[in-house]
């Protein structure tokens, strides 16, 4: 797909920090958007994929917002004609999404299929963000940078990864495919495929035989 121009939609929205940041004088310029996941499906398989995932039930909020997502990435392979009335529906729906479920997922996010967006609420995804195949979010949650002074670091979420509530990640840091990250944990570092993490900041258990975990301040 064609990579977008940043100036046919809002830019994403303002990061997210980590406590204790203060604001940086000279902002560096941001990187271009990233390029679309190529999913392999038009949009309306991905629609009904989407459908599919989130038990077939049209009114929910997370369905809602992963829909547009979609709706804003295939709009930007409309000749520009066509491209700037879609634009400008894409940008009243984000709007109305955003206001009215608390849900911020900026068409530039690399979205896999089926990710599935529970509840709704505070849910922050930064717009260089990814978030893999068959992964789950849940309320509360932010993906988001770490230090104002590198305002386009993001996260980015393997496969299967599933995102317990109130969970804070930040930095341009990756959690691997099947990775767990509990209620509430605030992940400062990558965290290893399979693993789970829990905790302020957040440790990793290794493994459920193992009764000593690894800090990931330390790692």
């Amino acid at each position: 797909m064609i990579s977008p121009p940043r100036t046919a939609s809002p830019p994403p929205p303002h990061p997210v920090t980590a406590p204790g940041d203060s604001l940086p004088h000279n902002p560096p310029p941001p990187p271009p958007i990233p390029q679309p996941l190529d999913l392999g499906l038009g949009l309306w398989e991905l629609l009904r994929e989407d459908w599919e995932s989130h038990g077939r039930d049209w009114s929910l909020p997370g369905l809602r917002a992963v829909a547009l997502h979609r709706f804003g990435v295939w709009r930007m392979g409309l000749p520009k004609l066509l491209r700037i009335p879609a634009t400008w529906l894409y940008n009243r729906l984000y709007n109305k999404i955003r206001n009215t479920y608390g849900i911020e997922l900026p068409y530039s996010v690399r979205l896999g299929r089926r990710v599935v967006i529970e509840h709704q609420g505070g849910i922050i995804i930064h717009g260089y963000g990814a978030i893999g195949d068959d992964s789950i979010i849940r309320q509360g949650v932010t993906l988001g940078m770490r230090h104002l002074e590198q305002p386009f670091d993001a996260p980015e979420l393997g496969a299967r990864v599933n995102v317990g509530a109130g969970a804070k990640i930040f930095g341009k840091i990756s959690i691997g495919d099947g990775a767990q990250i509990g209620a509430n944990a605030v992940v400062l570092n990558s965290v290893p495929a399979g693993a789970t993490a829990v905790g302020i900041p957040a440790r990793i258990i290794a493994a459920r035989s193992q009764r000593t975990t690894d800090s990931l301040e330390q790692s």
